[in-house]
């Protein structure tokens, strides 16, 4: 690879990697083509998207993003290929953790690069696919607030009907 391939590769990439708020760096190592091509299209499906780079080539690019980044610099050995998630947070962990539940003992999460916040180690794999979506979130707030205003009309509207058949039994009697 020449010189101004890797630099356009940097470039691009780190392009990606700031427009993206939330990405996985993971070690695919010892699968066979047909294992990470079925890990592509599971990425695929879930609207990610799996890449792999030369660690060089992904350390140039963190560098050139905004927030400190060097505790992922460790993990940058061995072979290394990014799953990025435009959207949603957790979908790279729930993608890996789908994966390893047909047997597979990879991808490994390497770390991850959620909002700014960096997860290294593959223990945070469990922690992260549990964490609920922006939109999950917003809707239990919704929900929350809908429940008080609900209980409080059905309420009212029971309450009403219950007084109104009231008076309506007493006209009916006088």
């Amino acid at each position: 690879m020449t010189r101004e391939e890797k630099v356009q590769i940097v470039g691009e990439l780190s392009e990606k990697l700031s427009n993206c708020p939330n990405f996985y760096i993971a070690d695919t190592a010892d699968l066979t083509v047909d294992a990470i091509n079925k890990f592509r299209g599971l990425c695929f499906s879930e609207g990610l998207e799996y890449k792999v780079f030369k660690n060089t080539l992904i350390r140039k690019a963190l560098e050139t993003l905004e927030s400190d980044t060097s505790e992922m610099e460790e993990i940058l050995k061995g072979a290394s290929g990014i799953i990025f998630s435009p959207e949603v947070a957790n979908a790279p962990a729930k993608a890996i953790k789908k994966f390893r539940k047909d047997g597979n003992p990879k991808p490994i999460m390497k770390a991850a690069y959620i909002q700014s916040d960096i997860y290294v180690g593959d223990e945070h794999v469990e922690a992260l696919s549990n964490l609920k979506s922006k939109k999950e979130l917003i809707g239990d707030v919704i929900g929350l607030l809908q429940s008080p205003a609900k209980n409080v009309i059905s309420a009212l509207q029971s309450g009403g009907n219950t007084i109104a058949g009231l008076v309506k039994t007493l006209e009916e009697r006088g």
